[in-house]
């Protein structure tokens, strides 16, 4: 029923041919991008074509992954700014490593976003590690909240928004 008002010029395609031809968008497109996790080597992580289809380079990928994740924690739980600095050189020094923090954590974003389940647990993993290496009790004892004893909390998430 066209209510009057003809086609108008418009030239909506019908329902049924919505989304062909996403693939022919000079790869831009979704092509071959999951939209869902799944499972398998055959994934796009971060790069056009790495780690293409092969089950070294993906093991690879993984393995870089999860290091970008330990890393994100040390940046995180890290302290590497000294008492003795001048406080131009210790602000230039945590502005440097808070711009570092941030896009080290779009990127690690950005690779779970492939939807990759191995992806996605070797973040997890990663963080995990990097939490046990740079803030739990294990290796050091960190600070006590001001005026309260340690009582294994975990400390606030970092926002990178």
């Amino acid at each position: 029923m066209d209510h009057g008002m003809g086609d108008m010029g418009h030239g909506m395609a019908p329902m049924g041919d919505m989304g062909q031809g996403m693939g022919d968008m000079g790869g831009a497109g979704m092509g071959d991008m999951h939209m869902t996790f799944f499972w398998g080597k055959n994934a796009q992580i971060l790069f056009s074509g790495w780690p293409g289809n092969r089950g070294g380079m993906y093991a690879l990928a993984l393995i870089v992954v999860f290091v970008l994740a330990v890393l994100l924690e040390w940046f995180n739980h890290g302290r590497v700014i000294s008492p003795r600095w001048s406080r131009v050189v210790a602000g230039l020094a945590l502005t440097a490593m808070h711009a570092l923090r941030v896009g080290l954590a779009y990127v690690v974003m950005l690779a779970v976003m492939s939807f990759n389940v191995g992806v996605l647990i070797a973040v997890i993993l990663g963080h995990a590690v990097g939490f046990l290496l740079f803030y739990s009790s294990v290796f050091k004892r960190p600070p006590p909240p001001a005026n309260e004893e340690f009582k294994g909390y975990l400390p606030p998430m970092a926002c990178s928004c």
